[in-house]
């Protein structure tokens, strides 16, 4: 290789030492000049920084991960993951590494740094050349494949959090993201080990002050470095020892940047060029803090001051708009609605995401609010029953875990809070296969809802149980203590969700009973509990039956059945059933009552839309539920025929009532 092409070749190398590699001369035992590689302090303290910040993003992050469908096995780790307030721990180390970022740049900028990992013609070629040329290469590349990974997080995790896009294709971005840079970090330690072994490794527990960038090459310095490192190799070769490669290579030692700041230029050539400003060099580390500080500030009130709000009319009472499930009341024509994108929910054609609008009008007593979502189907198969040869079957999947995610009808809920609360589930959700010490552990391997003190106000809306006119009034407490049956893992523990005291005109038409037989099931179902009086008018009544899961049913569909037009079972009238006939799962009779029964409702669906209007006194004085007033708190969830995976939004949404 010639002289010229080993001086582009090692060009390539600059990344090598780092993006803030400083060499200081030390002499060891045998009186040879060694170097001990260090790391300027400015570096040292925006690398920490990010590291600290970067783990506990990772660990929350992979925390609330766990509540996503199909990503419990992330439990596997729930040694090492939090268990409170994972949100808010998240969305501060995000804050910090926004401020890190910033802080990098401006420090990259204001020392000279930025030269480190540029991306020029000399490392590019270096990739298709050997050894420690490829390695430096690489290692330039992959700075910039994790700038542009850690980005792109950044920015996700911004579009999630405000909700400006937050649905499967941003959510699954930022899930991604986050194993590309877990990927970087084990490839960054390998090929600076690699570069440099141990001591490159430990250069960035060792400080040192920062060096003065070199001044940019010109042709005639070029060439002199070329005659200086022919010298040092002939040098170096009659003592038998390799060359010394720099720590920039396209910088010269720095003896040799000594000698040339004398002044040997020709008399009266002119004046001396004009150096770096010293103070801007000296105070970069200070330049970049206080550009890291201004970021943060910025991102913190624009949080601050973008408060989703849903704005409550006052309508005359003669306006108030009729519970049919029909949106063209005038009540709602006037009424601006509010909108967001929802996400990490089951089903919903396999992205789990609903787009929700809210209306809200209130008329001095009562609030009503107009819901609105995206659902393809038309969900009422709340866990059918079918005869077999060998008896009645009930279809499920997940039901004994309490996570049904296929036999379930369509639901919709909503959580008011006076609570301060500003992230996904705070105060209010508990992520974690065992939230509650001294509980059960939860049989789905989900987190649970309940409180530290105080309640929740909870609203669900259920497609089929809730037919009747009733949204079911219940809330989040603090932790009850478990029933026997749950506390022997026959069925799931709740954790502080109850229902308000009173009774619903709903129940299941089959029992669950513990299962003793010592199987791997705790529980088995008996079914049914009621058989329809006349099997024809009762399939009739169910439209056309269709059991696949993600198939909806047609209009005017009626997946339940009365106390009036059903009997309790007995052999006689199953013995006249015959094999493949299909009944609902779910027994109609009576009605709500108590505070159970204080949320009205009634819904439509069309064209793959669902909508649901609701009427609620603003103040019902109960103590589960929260009034309807200004500075209240909202979160709204959709569920796509599943139990518990719900649609969720990271803000909650403030009322505001005129």
């Amino acid at each position: 290789m010639t002289a010229l092409g080993t001086i582009s070749g090692t060009a390539a190398t600059s990344a090598v030492g780092g993006i803030g590699a400083v060499a200081v001369r030390q002499v060891n035992q045998r009186g040879v000049c060694v170097r001990q590689r260090k790391t300027d302090y400015g570096t040292i303290i925006l690398h920490w920084t990010f590291v600290a910040a970067f783990a506990v993003a990772l660990v929350t992050g992979l925390r609330i991960a766990t509540e996503t469908p199909d990503r419990t096995w992330l439990n596997w780790f729930d040694a090492v993951l939090p268990r409170g307030s994972a949100w808010v721990a998240h969305m501060q180390a995000a804050i910090v590494l926004v401020s890190v970022a910033i802080g990098y740049v401006v420090y990259m900028l204001r020392s000279g740094l930025g030269r480190r990992v540029q991306l020029d013609k000399v490392r590019v070629r270096g990739l298709f050349r050997r050894g420690q040329v490829r390695l430096s290469a690489m290692i330039a590349m992959m700075y910039w494949i994790f700038f542009v990974t850690m980005s792109v997080l950044l920015i996700s995790g911004g579009l999630l959090y405000f909700g400006f896009y937050s649905g499967y294709d941003v959510a699954m971005l930022h899930w991604v993201g986050t194993w590309v840079i877990l990927a970087f970090v084990v490839l960054h330690v390998l090929t600076q080990y690699k570069s440099g072994g141990v001591a490159q490794l430990l250069r960035i527990f060792r400080p040192a002050p920062l060096p003065a960038p070199p001044p940019r090459l010109d042709a005639a310095e070029l060439l002199g470095m070329l005659a200086e490192q022919s010298a040092r190799a002939a040098e170096f070769a009659n003592f038998g020892a390799p060359p010394k490669v720099p720590s920039h290579p396209l910088q010269p030692h720095t003896e040799a940047r000594h000698d040339r700041t004398r002044d040997d230029r020709p008399r009266g050539s002119g004046p001396a060029p004009r150096s770096r400003n010293p103070t801007l060099q000296a105070n970069a580390f200070v330049v970049a803090v206080a550009a890291a500080f201004t970021g943060a500030s910025l991102l913190v009130a624009t949080d601050r001051l973008t408060v989703d709000s849903v704005q409550i009319r006052r309508i005359n009472p003669a306006d108030a708009p009729v519970l049919d499930g029909d949106t063209s009341d005038r009540a709602w024509r006037s009424v601006k609605p509010f909108s967001l994108l929802t996400g990490e929910g089951g089903n919903f054609d396999g992205k789990g995401e609903a787009r929700i609008e809210i209306r809200a009008v209130h008329d001095g007593t009562y609030a009503y609010f107009l819901f609105t979502w995206q659902d393809a189907t038309r969900s009422l198969k709340q866990l059918p029953l079918v005869k077999e040869a060998d008896g009645w079957h009930l279809l499920h999947s997940g039901f004994q875990l309490g996570d049904e995610h296929q036999y379930n009808e369509d639901k919709f809920s909503v959580l008011l809070t006076t609570m301060d609360v500003t992230l996904a589930g705070g105060r209010t959700f508990h992520p974690g296969p065992q939230p509650v010490a001294n509980a059960p552990a939860t049989m789905s391997g989900r987190g649970l809802h309940y409180t530290e003190a105080g309640y929740a106000d909870v609203w669900q809306w259920k497609a089929t149980s809730g037919a009747a006119g009733w949204m079911d009034d219940a809330h989040f407490g603090p932790p009850l203590d478990p029933t026997p049956m749950q506390a022997a893992n026959v069925v799931p523990y709740k954790g502080g969700f109850a229902t308000d005291p009173g009774t619903a005109n709903y129940r299941d038409n089959f029992a669950v009973e513990a299962d003793a037989s010592g199987g791997a099931r705790r529980s088995r179902l008996v079914a049914p509990l009621r058989l329809p009086k006349v099997v024809a008018a009762t399939t009739d009544a169910m439209g056309d039956i269709d059991l696949d899961p993600n198939h909806g049913e047609s209009d005017g569909a009626r997946w339940f059945m009365t106390d009036q037009d059903s009997v309790p079972y007995s052999t006689d009238a199953d013995a006249l059933i015959p094999i493949g006939t299909v009944i609902p799962g779910v027994i109609l009779g009576g009605e709500f009552s108590g505070d159970r029964a204080d949320v009205r409702c009634a819904a439509r669906w069309a064209s793959g839309l669902w909508a649901l209007e609701v009427k609620r006194r603003l103040d019902t004085t109960s103590k589960f539920d929260v009034p309807i007033r200004s500075g209240v708190f909202m979160r709204v969830a959709a569920f796509d025929h599943s139990q518990i995976r719900h649609t969720r939004h990271v803000r909650p949404i403030r009322i505001e009532v005129e």
